[in-house]
């Protein structure tokens, strides 16, 4: 499992921490877009010079943000397939229960990064690199294991783990139906029967 290097380019004071804490409870419960930099000050309990001083712009504070969440994502992936018994199925269902024991913490209404990329599509901001580079991150995870299961089908197989994968963490976040996460991982593991069955 590859890992990069998180995009954080500041240091964490004890103020800078309690303005990350609060715009990311922020951001996620309201949205980027719908939180200013006032009320990220205000519920840090900080002036609005301090927040300019550690982070420079609202979109820094986004970045670290998403960041955060990314590298606690990442660490508890890593113990969840450290955990998981070493077969190639049982890894790749590993991820699925990992997202599942995140989602019900860390996730009432989504995926960050999804609903992050609802908001931010422009390329050209700081934050899009990361939001898209953790997907990619995710499709090449999938890929990985999945050359486990068909090594010549390793492809196909990434691209629909990780299909199952999201589209689980979407309708988590909307709610319409009970256990999303639980279903996609029920369907990703016939699919990986169904694949040694044929092999």
């Amino acid at each position: 499992m590859g890992t990069t290097e998180r995009p954080r380019r500041i240091t964490m004071t004890p103020a800078a921490q309690r303005v990350l804490e609060a715009a990311a409870r922020l951001f996620y419960e309201r949205g980027v877009h719908a939180v200013g930099v006032d009320l990220i000050a205000a519920e840090a309990g900080v002036t609005k010079k301090t927040l300019y001083d550690r982070f420079g712009s609202k979109e820094q504070i986004v970045v670290e943000y998403l960041a955060d969440r990314d590298e606690r994502w990442r660490a508890f992936l890593a113990q969840c397939l450290d955990a998981a018994r070493p077969t190639p199925t049982a890894r790749v269902l590993a991820v699925f229960d990992a997202s599942r024991a995140w989602s019900a913490e860390n996730s009432s209404k989504g995926c960050g990064m999804v609903n992050a990329h609802a908001e931010i599509s422009d390329p050209s901001h700081p934050a899009y690199p990361l939001i898209t580079g953790q997907k990619q991150w995710m499709l090449t995870l999938f890929t990985d294991l999945a050359g486990d299961v068909t090594p010549d089908g390793a492809g196909d197989l990434g691209q629909t783990l990780m299909l199952l994968h999201e589209g689980a963490l979407v309708a988590h976040g909307l709610n319409i139906f009970a256990d999303p996460i639980g279903y996609a991982r029920e369907q990703a593991r016939a699919l990986l029967a169904a694949i040694g069955d044929s092999a």
